[in-house]
C-alpha cells in the first residue's frame, strides 16, 4: 500500500482510510467554461474554483480495477469496470476538491454502493475499453440507467509524450493535484479525503466521435478542442464521507 504523498497541500488523515482503488489510462478532457454557467448546479456553500478567472469542466474515462473495503477482499462484479467522470472543482474551508456532476459505470453493484456510501450521482452504463493495433485506447460508454438523461461518449485517445510530475502555480497542477471530493446530501455538504501520488500526466491525443455527458447535465461546452492529458496508472486510498457543512 502506497504510503501518505508528500505532495499533497495538507496532510492525510490519521483515521483508517476506507477504500483502495487503481486507475488505468486515464484520459482527461478539459474546457474552460464560464462560472456562471455551473454556478446553479452546484450548491451555494461551496465556492467554484477558477484559473485566471475560468472555471474548467472535465470528462475522464479511465479503468477502475483492485477496488476494495478495508479488511475486505475484492467483490465480485465490483472491483474491476470502466468509470466515465464529468466534474468541476470547487473549494470549502481552504481545501481545493472535485465536485462531480455525473459518474458513470459498468458495474451496477459498484453503481448502487457509490450512491449509498458516497452520495455521488452514479449511474449504470453499457461501457467497453479495448487496445487497438495502433496503440490507442477504445473507449465507448453508453448510459442506461433508468430514468437518467441520455449520455453517450465515443473516443479513442493515446499519450504522445513523456510523462511529468505538473509544477504547482500550473493550470495543469490546478486540474490534476485534487486531494478531496465533495458531495451533497440533504442540504448537507460532504468531504471525502483521497491520496495519491503525484500524477504522472502525460500530453495526449484523442478522436471523440461522439460527446453528450456534458449535455445530459446541461452543460454547453464551447465549440474548441479540449486541453489533453494522459495517464497510465494511480493507486489510490479513499477515505469516508464527512459532514462539513
Amino acid at each position: 500500500m502506497l504510503p501518505a504523498s508528500s505532495n499533497r497541500p495538507w496532510p492525510a488523515p490519521t483515521t483508517p482510510w476506507l477504500m483502495v482503488q487503481k486507475w488505468h489510462d486515464l484520459l482527461f478532457m478539459h474546457w474552460r467554461v464560464e462560472e456562471r454557467q455551473l454556478r446553479e448546479k452546484i450548491p451555494a456553500a461551496l465556492k467554484i474554483d477558477t484559473f485566471d478567472g475560468s472555471a474548467w469542466v472535465g470528462i475522464v474515462p479511465f479503468r477502475m480495477s483492485g477496488i476494495r473495503v478495508r479488511s475486505l477482499p475484492p467483490i465480485p462484479g465490483a472491483s474491476t469496470f470502466p468509470e466515465l467522470n464529468l466534474r468541476t472543482y470547487v473549494c470549502a474551508r481552504g481545501k481545493p476538491g472535485v465536485w462531480f456532476f455525473s459518474l458513470d459505470a459498468a458495474s451496477a453493484l459498484a453503481v448502487w454502493g457509490a450512491r449509498r456510501l458516497f452520495h455521488l450521482p452514479y449511474f449504470r452504463a453499457q461501457m467497453s475499453v479495448s487496445l487497438r493495433e495502433d496503440g490507442f485506447i477504445d473507449y465507448r460508454s453508453s448510459r442506461t440507467h433508468m430514468g437518467a438523461p441520455i449520455a453517450d461518449l465515443r473516443t479513442r485517445y493515446n499519450p504522445v509524450g513523456d510523462a511529468l510530475a505538473a509544477q504547482p502555480g500550473s493550470l495543469e497542477h490546478f486540474l490534476a493535484e485534487r486531494y478531496c471530493l465533495y458531495a451533497s446530501h440533504r442540504e448537507h455538504i460532504f468531504r471525502s479525503e483521497i491520496d495519491h501520488a503525484p500524477w504522472p500526466l502525460q500530453p495526449a491525443e484523442a478522436y471523440t466521435k461522439v460527446n453528450t455527458m456534458a449535455a445530459a447535465s446541461a452543460i454547453f461546452l464551447p465549440n474548441e478542442k479540449p486541453l489533453l492529458h494522459f495517464a497510465k496508472f494511480q493507486d489510490v486510498k479513499i477515505w469516508g464521507l464527512k459532514k462539513i457543512i
